[in-house]
């Protein structure tokens, strides 16, 4: 549904974490030949740009109370990953190496319990010349 009264308020925050990028049904020669380097431990510094879409409260102006979404993503993101080991301090990766796409999907699903139909998108870059996005879509917000 097109309503020019949404908007769409972006909030960006910066974690650190460790990984590797395995597969637990292969031995390390197998997985260094099929993640190279990245199968060895090694850490990003991310950021995480968190969209929320909605029709400002009349009373507020606001989509969303900053202050609110600062606890969300404290609780949801920080709290759970940052400085943390994404392989061995998270239940996650466990089965799947912590690539890129999986992490973002794995916190557009944390965030989606959170923030319900509020969450927009959420852009994670790992570095300065690579991200993913999820969302923003129709068929994302089901």
């Amino acid at each position: 549904m097109n309503d020019d009264r949404r908007v769409r308020l972006t909030r960006a925050i910066d974690f650190s974490a460790s990984l590797r990028y395995r597969s637990p049904d292969l031995s390390e020669q197998e997985n260094l030949t099929r993640f190279g380097p990245a199968a060895r431990q090694h850490g990003h510094n991310y950021r995480l740009e968190v969209t929320v879409e909605g029709i400002p409260d009349p009373a507020t102006g606001m989509v969303i109370d900053l202050k609110d979404l600062k606890r969300v993503l404290e609780s949801e993101i920080m709290a759970r990953f940052d400085h943390r080991d994404l392989n061995r301090d998270t239940p996650w990766f466990e089965k799947c190496p912590p690539t890129p796409e999986q992490f973002a999907r794995v916190i557009w699903g944390l965030l989606r319990g959170a923030l319900g139909d509020l969450l927009h998108s959420v852009r994670l870059r790992q570095d300065e010349d690579l991200w993913v996005e999820v969302g923003g879509h129709e068929e994302d917000k089901s």
